[in-house]
């Protein structure tokens, strides 16, 4: 098949972001199918260009790449005219490429619209993806709050599920809340991936046993609003131990604020944003890793990568959310999940921990073996190859 995907944040491990279409996309050029991808710069990614529109290849994957650059540190409105202007310079792929399937993966949701122009102006068969609620995420944190924008808003995103040959969702929670509102979608879970391939080098490790002696926790993602990092800096800031010690990746508009708020305390440090290449070598050291959202409904349904990049390294995780990852985490052993705003209970967690080699080993042994039967890459990219091909 000739696949058009429409991502917005398209990167590699050269990069500090998700790789989940880089991932899929190459597995699926190696069984024989070209795929494009439209794409444009992203702060956290490492497609870098110059001119407006810019093509190239990487491993067998051709990228359009559309010079209209994002960051999570513009403003909303700069964010959403960025993601606007993304869309509509798509239409004229959807409308004169050659493809035989088309695939959005959203967010933003208004990757929806090239894909809609496939679907409506040339009979292709669309496939929406959707790795985030929106707009209900919008809503429920606050930044949507205008009623004819929302009403705008959830209008459009019932014509992407409704024109939708096939929707494909990170994580049962997003199923539930989909199929609830429009039962009769054709959906499929395909969840983010643990990739043992880039985690094999420390995925054999079960016992951290750093030289210097020192049990590092660390949290490798964003540092947003909805994010919540200052729940488990609080619970470090009530810990006052020389062989623990936190270390933050990533970058965001919180970050300043943690900064300061933990600026005393030098068992914290913050990293910024680095190659995924390095992080891999953080996970090799980690004693636990950390995880954190705030508590509204929505975001009960994330299938965050953090969480499969710490199954894949072998490495527990201390979290807080209370939907399918809790369950998961339950059923398999591989972690440990605190109560929400509990910064207390959230530093016992890490404590217990740090002084329970035998119980972190067990826990991190589970965590691998969830990556590899439940999570694993390569079985995900070829169940969601074959739902495109029964299209």
């Amino acid at each position: 098949m000739n696949i058009l995907i429409f991502y917005q944040y398209f990167g590699t491990p050269k990069g500090s972001w998700s790789t989940r279409i880089y991932e899929f996309a190459r597995r699926w050029v190696k069984k024989g199918h070209q795929v494009t991808v439209v794409t444009s710069p992203y702060e956290k990614s490492d497609i870098k260009v110059e001119r407006f529109i810019t093509k190239s290849e990487i491993e067998g994957i051709n990228l359009i790449i559309i010079n209209s650059p994002d960051s999570n540190r513009k403003s909303t409105i700069k964010r959403a005219v960025n993601a606007v202007r993304f869309a509509f310079m798509s239409i004229w792929y959807a409308l004169t490429y050659r493809y035989d399937v088309v695939l959005a993966s959203s967010g933003p949701i208004t990757v929806g619209i090239p894909a809609l122009a496939a679907r409506w102006f040339r009979r292709k068969k669309m496939v929406f993806e959707v790795r985030d609620l929106w707009p209900q995420g919008a809503v429920e944190l606050g930044i949507m709050r205008n009623r004819l924008i929302i009403r705008l808003a959830f209008w459009f995103e019932k014509l992407c599920y409704r024109n939708a040959s096939l929707v494909i969702a990170c994580s049962r929670g997003m199923i539930t809340s989909i199929t609830d509102r429009f039962p009769d979608v054709p959906i499929s879970e395909v969840s983010n991936a643990s990739d043992l391939e880039l985690f094999r080098a420390v995925n054999t490790i079960t016992d951290r046993n750093n030289s210097d002696n020192i049990k590092y926790f660390i949290y490798a993602g964003s540092l947003g609003f909805m994010d919540d990092c200052i729940q488990f800096v609080r619970a470090a800031m009530l810990i006052d131990r020389t062989d623990i010690r936190f270390v933050i990746i990533g970058e965001g508009s919180e970050r300043r604020y943690l900064e300061s708020f933990s600026k005393k305390n030098k068992c914290i440090m913050f990293l910024g944003l680095i190659p995924k290449e390095e992080v891999v070598q953080w996970y090799g050291k980690a004693w636990a890793s950390l995880m954190t959202f705030k508590d509204y409904p929505v975001l009960q349904t994330n299938s965050p990568n953090k969480l499969f990049d710490s199954l894949a390294a072998g490495v527990p995780v201390i979290q807080n959310t209370q939907g399918w990852i809790k369950d998961l985490i339950e059923k398999n052993q591989c972690g440990v999940t605190v109560l929400q705003n509990n910064p207390e209970r959230f530093a016992e967690a890490i404590i217990c921990l740090a002084d329970n080699t035998f119980e972190r080993n067990r826990l991190g042994r589970n965590a691998l073996l969830t990556a590899q039967t439940e999570f694993n890459r390569d079985n995900l990219a070829e169940k969601y190859i074959n739902a495109i091909e029964a299209l």
